[in-house]
C-alpha cells in the first residue's frame, strides 16, 4: 500500500528508474515479511488475530478493520507476495521504455496490497473490500493500453462480468448478517452449525449467493467470459490477474467458508459440477486458439475449474495445494510467454512464430519446465501430485462423472500444451520478427524470475512425494 501511494501522489515526477525500485522493492518487503511470518507461526491449526481498528459502528452492526493469520491465509500470502514479486521482478525487463510506468507500478502494487486485504480480513466486509479492490485495479490493468479502444472495452467488460459475481456476493453478506447477526469470519463459521440444519433453505442460499461471487472472480462458467479478452493487458498483468491473484479468490472464499458449504451439500456438489464443465470448456476453446497467451487465459480457466472440482467433493486441501502448484507453473508459463513476445518485437500469433529453441533457450526452458507441470508429467513436475490429488479425491467420493470429466481434461491440456511448445519452438519461422529476435540478457530481471519460478515448480513436487511417501509409511 505504502509503495502504491507514493507512486500515485508522485504525480509522474518519478524516473522510470525510481518508479521500479519503489514498485518491485515494495513487493519485495511484502515477501520478507511474509517469510518472517511463516518462520514464527506458531503452526497447529492455531490462528492469530489482531484489531487495528472499528470501521463502523451502527448498532449491532460494528465491522472492525482486522486481520488474521492461520495456515490457509499463510500459504496465499505466500504465494501472493512470493509470485507476485517475481512477477514485478520481470516487469522491470518487460515494461523497459513503455510510457506511464509510474501508473503501471501503482495499480500493480494496490493489486497485491488488495489481494493480501482479501486474505487477511477476518470478516467478510473487509474481505469484501479487497475483493472490490482486486476487480478495480484489474480494470486499470487490463486497459492499461487504454489508447486502444479494444483494450478499454476488454478492460470494461471484465469489471462488468465480475460485477454481476459481486452482486451476488453482497447479497450474500447481507443474508448472513441478517441471519446469523455477524460478519465476523470465525464466528459465522461457529453459528452457522447451531444454527443451520444441514442442507436447509437459508444455509443453500446462503452458499448460492457465494458461488455466484465466487464464479465471476475465478472465471467459471457461466461468468468466464471475461477472462480471454483480460490479455489485452501486459503481459505480467495476466501472470499477476491469472497465477497468483485475482482468479485465485473465488477457490479461496469457497475454502475459508468451507464450514458453510459444509451444510448445503447440493451446492458444493454444484460447486465441482461447474468445475467439471469449465475445465472441459476451457481445455476444448484452448485447441482453437492461436494467440500464445489466450491460450494460456483458457489454461488459467480449465486448471481453476479443477480447483473447484476438488473443493466440490470436500478436498478443500487439495484444492489449495493445486493452487498453489499453479501459480508456480502458470506464473512461469505467461512470463516465459512476456518473453517470446517482447524478443519477437510484440508478436504473440503463434502461426508467424517458429523455431525459437536455439535463439530463446531461456524462455524455452521455462516453457519446458512450466509446460511439464501443466501436463501433470508424473513425478517430476508439481502440477502432477496436486492434480493426481485432485482425481484421487473424486474417485473417493465416488464422483465418477468429475473424475471422468478430470481425466478428459488432463488429455486435453496435453493435446494444447504440446501445440503450445512446438508452435513457437519448433518448424519453421513464420515470420521475420521469428527469425530475429532479441533475446532478454538481463540476469536479475528476465532470467532470475524464469529461474526460480522454475525450480519452485519442480522443488513443490519433490515436496509433495515426500509427503506422499511419509503417509503411506
Amino acid at each position: 500500500l505504502a509503495g502504491a501511494l507514493i507512486l500515485a501522489f508522485s504525480a509522474g515526477r518519478l524516473g522510470a528508474r525510481a518508479s521500479a525500485v519503489i514498485g518491485v522493492g515494495s513487493v519485495g518487503l511484502a515477501a520478507l515479511a511474509t517469510v518472517f511470518l511463516v518462520m514464527t507461526h506458531p503452526g497447529g491449526g492455531s490462528a492469530t488475530s489482531v484489531t487495528l481498528w472499528n470501521w463502523i459502528a451502527v448498532g449491532d452492526f460494528q465491522p472492525t478493520i482486522g486481520l488474521a493469520i492461520d495456515g490457509l491465509a499463510l500459504v496465499m500470502m505466500s504465494v501472493i507476495t512470493g509470485v507476485g514479486f517475481l512477477i514485478h521482478l520481470f516487469a522491470a525487463w518487460y515494461m523497459t521504455g513503455e510510457e506511464g510506468i509510474t501508473r503501471f507500478y501503482a495499480w500493480m502494487n494496490l493489486f497485491v496490497f488488495s489481494m493480501l486485504l482479501l486474505v487477511l480480513g477476518d470478516n467478510l466486509l473487509l474481505l469484501f473490500l479487497g475483493w472490490e479492490g482486486v476487480g478495480l485495479c484489474s480494470y486499470g490493468l487490463i486497459g492499461y493500453y487504454y489508447q486502444t479502444s479494444a483494450n478499454g472495452q476488454a478492460a470494461f467488460k471484465a469489471f462488468l462480468v465480475t460485477r454481476i459475481g459481486d452482486v451476488f456476493l453482497a447479497l450474500g453478506l447481507f443474508l448472513i448478517f441478517m441471519e446469523l447477526g455477524t460478519l465476523d469470519i470465525a464466528t459465522i463459521l461457529a453459528r452457522a452449525p447451531e444454527l443451520w440444519e444441514q442442507g436447509s433453505v437459508s444455509a443453500n442460499l446462503a452458499a448460492l449467493l457465494v458461488l455466484g461471487g465466487a464464479l465471476g472472480k475465478s472465471a467459471q462458467v457461466p461468468l468466464h467470459t471475461w477472462l480471454p479478452d483480460a490479455m489485452a493487458g501486459p503481459t505480467p498483468v495476466s501472470a499477476l490477474i491469472h497465477a497468483a491473484t485475482m482468479v485465485t479468490a473465488g477457490v479461496y472464499l469457497i475454502a475459508r467458508l468451507n464450514g458453510l458449504f459444509l451444510l448445503a451439500p447440493d451446492v458444493l456438489l454444484l460447486v465441482g459440477v461447474i468445475g467439471a464443465v469449465s475445465l472441459l470448456v476451457a481445455a476444448f476453446a484452448a485447441l482453437a486458439q492461436t494467440d500464445i497467451k489466450r491460450v494460456l487465459a483458457y489454461s488459467t480457466m480449465s486448471q481453476i475449474g479443477y480447483m473447484f472440482v476438488a473443493l466440490g467433493v470436500g478436498a478443500f486441501d487439495a484444492a489449495i495445494f493445486h493452487l498453489v502448484t499453479h501459480a508456480f507453473f502458470k506464473a512461469l508459463l505467461f512470463l516465459s510467454a512476456g518473453a517470446v513476445i517482447i524478443s519477437c518485437h510484440h508478436e504473440q500469433d503463434m502461426r508467424r512464430l517458429g523455431g525459437l529453441w536455439r535463439k530463446l533457450p531461456v524462455a524455452y526452458g521455462g516453457f519446458i519446465a512450466g509446460s511439464a507441470a501443466l501436463v501433470a508429467l508424473p513425478l517430476v513436475s508439481a502440477g502432477f501430485f496436486s492434480k493426481d490429488e485432485i482425481l484421487w479425491q473424486a474417485m473417493a467420493a465416488d464422483q465418477t462423472g468429475l473424475l471422468l470429466a478430470g481425466l478428459l481434461g488432463a488429455v486435453l491440456t496435453g493435446l494444447y500444451t504440446v501445440r503450445l511448445v512446438l508452435g513457437p519452438f519448433h518448424g519453421e519461422p513464420g515470420s521475420d520478427h521469428a527469425r530475429h529476435p532479441e533475446p532478454g540478457t538481463s540476469l536479475l530481471t528476465h532470467h532470475l524470475p524464469l529461474v526460480v519460478l522454475a525450480l519452485v515448480a519442480r522443488i513443490t513436487g519433490t515436496g509433495a512425494q515426500i509427503r506422499n511417501n511419509g503417509r503411506t509409511g
